[in-house]
């Protein structure tokens, strides 16, 4: 449905890498139309945000780049999740160079400090809770604090995860995390109604991008498979679809939450996981 978010602007963050779901779910909304505030943390500002693992500023920029190939207008505004100033500036921002500030996508998140639950530092888990938690709190406070004046509702969607739904080995915080983003949705969901803003979660199982392999490196030596090949073939075999998730998968998901179509949803968390989770 091209066309859907002409006239709309959407701030996606932690959409600075390429590949990633961020880069999918930016491009998505600029292909119907939308202008997009790419945003990601620019650069590593301690060990907990390692330069491999995060969007510098010149993939920012590239990224924005190629999504004006699709006629709208991008910008980039690096920004530090975990700091509310920086995430209050992004709004503004959105409308500065674009408008007006429609849809925000909470995406920035940590999924690569995985360890056993006896060898979790405080810090670790502090790290993971305040990216992953935190700082979709800021970025759907910051949001709603510019879309409730302007007065025409808006669309807030936080990429959670299957481990929202189920527990995991080795992800401790980021389960709690992304289990704390259901609650926060639907608390979030009943407030903003009246403002006609919904907010909702979507919810994909694993997904290869960069993260994402090496995830399947971590996990294929912690369950002892015999290759990285090994792991994905049996990951394969217990999903009813037959395959891990792409980013377009997520990317179609967070599409359709924004849209019209998807007005009268809201409090939701979407699994998009091949029937690998069930509730």
């Amino acid at each position: 449905m091209a066309g859907r978010f002409e006239g709309k602007t959407a701030v996606v963050t932690g959409s600075g890498r390429r590949g990633g779901l961020g880069e999918a779910i930016a491009r998505r909304l600029a292909q119907e139309g939308a202008a997009v505030v790419v945003s990601d943390i620019g650069r590593s500002v301690d060990p907990s945000t390692p330069a491999g693992m995060i969007g510098g500023t010149e993939e920012m920029e590239a990224i924005a780049a190629d999504l004006r190939q699709y006629g709208g207008s991008a910008s980039i505004r690096p920004c530090d999740v975990r700091r509310w100033d920086e995430v209050r500036a992004l709004a503004d921002h959105a409308v500065e160079a674009h408008g007006s500030l429609d849809i925000w996508v909470n995406n920035a998140g940590i999924g690569y400090i995985m360890k056993p639950l006896m060898e979790v530092h405080p810090e670790d888990w502090s790290a993971v809770i305040d990216v992953n938690l935190t700082g979709c709190f800021y970025g759907l406070k910051a949001a709603a604090e510019v879309m409730i004046p302007q007065g025409k509702g808006g669309r807030i969607v936080n990429i959670a995860s299957q481990a929202a739904k189920s527990g995991f080995p080795h992800a401790q915080a980021y389960t709690a995390s992304k289990h704390g983003l259901v609650g926060l949705t639907r608390s979030a969901a009943i407030e903003l109604g009246a403002h006609q803003i919904t907010v909702n979660n979507v919810c994909p199982n694993h997904v290869t991008t960069g993260l994402g392999a090496w995830q399947n490196e971590y996990f294929a030596k912690v369950t002892g498979a015999a290759s990285v090949e090994a792991y994905l073939a049996a990951m394969a075999a217990r999903i009813p679809l037959g395959r891990p998730g792409k980013p377009e998968d997520t990317a179609d998901a967070v599409a359709f939450l924004c849209s019209d179509e998807a007005r009268y949803i809201t409090a939701e968390s979407l699994n998009v996981s091949g029937g690998e989770e069930p509730h």
